[in-house]
């Protein structure tokens, strides 16, 4: 089979290897798609917020079905379609799926069963593959309290997780607006429901103020890791706001006006993964129609994995890039 190798950082190559063995208690997955995230590109510069080492294989976002089943395995079968978890436990610790474990970026992979969830039959192995971030986007509004028709939830940062994060708040009946500075974003955001898409090259401070009332948002989800975001949200919330930190900033210090946590007695939560939330993420998407297709601006190959890394870095250029084994075997 073939599969993504980082085999030392800022070294991304594609291998041939052979298909892995399952033991009793585990099953094959023949992979179909993989979105390539954020964190895989700091996975490839060789840094992550937790440790890790090389060679490994990336994929954290994926869809695929059984091929086979160990036969231990209960709840599975041949043919189901699955996505998986990212943030797991094995016997020795918590792995991060495709981090400091093997992923998905390869035909074919062994995996516990515990970690994986029925995909339903509406969605198609392209969204499939976007269910990991949404899960993270629904979790990060979960986890400040949820939200409500009755709400107005501005979301800072439109790449992939600000765009499911959007969805998720929208599905949730909540005004969103979405603040980014690349156009394309802003359009996409629009297209999933977003009621305003605020330039962020534009005050976006004032433009807040302007659309709430002068109030600012019930809750406040930083979705981007940016220096300016993480800076700015504290001054989008209202008083007695809630915000949600979930956007990835990692080795950095960020000036910003803490004082306004005690002016406006803020309620300010850290999230990251979507532990506990996957089988209620897939079942809103499911109910609610939500179709996050939009996101994935480009596909590529496996096999062109590399160029696809290498146009996935250009923000202007795409939101979601994703990745196919379909015709490799």
């Amino acid at each position: 089979m073939k599969a993504l190798v980082f085999e030392t950082p800022d070294n991304p190559i594609i291998l041939d290897m052979p298909v892995p063995e399952i033991n009793d208690s585990e099953v094959l997955i023949k992979t179909s798609t993989i979105g390539i995230c954020h964190s895989d590109y700091e996975l490839l510069a060789g840094r992550y917020i937790i440790p890790i080492s090389y060679p490994v294989t990336p994929g954290h976002e994926w869809c695929g079905e059984i091929v086979e089943v160990g036969k231990n395995v209960k709840n599975f079968k041949r043919g189901d379609r699955v996505v998986g978890e990212c943030v797991v436990r094995t016997p020795e610790r918590l792995h991060h799926f495709g981090f400091s474990m093997n992923g998905a970026d390869r035909e074919y992979f062994n995996v516990n069963p515990d970690w994986l969830h029925k995909l339903p039959d509406g969605v198609d192995d392209n969204r499939g593959a976007l269910i990991e971030p949404f899960t993270c986007g629904f979790y990060a509004v979960l986890r400040s309290g949820g939200t409500n028709a009755s709400e107005t939830v501005v979301v800072s940062g439109g790449g992939t997780i600000g765009l499911v994060t959007a969805a998720a708040a929208i599905g949730m009946g909540a005004r969103v607006i979405v603040v980014d500075p690349i156009k394309r974003r802003r359009d996409i955001a629009l297209k999933l429901g977003a009621a305003e898409a605020v330039d962020a090259n534009e005050n976006p401070i004032e433009r807040i103020k302007e659309l709430t009332g002068g109030k600012g948002a019930e809750l406040v989800v930083e979705a981007s890791g940016h220096d300016t975001s993480v800076a700015n949200v504290f001054e989008y919330a209202q008083e007695n706001g809630r915000v949600s930190m979930v956007g990835l900033n990692i080795g950095r210090k960020v000036t910003s006006t803490l004082g306004l946590l005690q002016l406006k007695n803020l309620t300010v939560r850290g999230c990251i993964g979507s532990p506990g939330v996957w089988p209620a993420a897939i079942k809103f998407l499911e109910r609610t129609g939500i179709d996050l297709s939009p996101i994935q601006t480009h596909h590529f190959s496996l096999l062109e994995a590399k160029k696809a890394f290498e146009l996935g870095q250009d923000a202007q250029a795409c939101i979601k890039v994703t990745l196919s084994t379909k015709g490799l075997n």
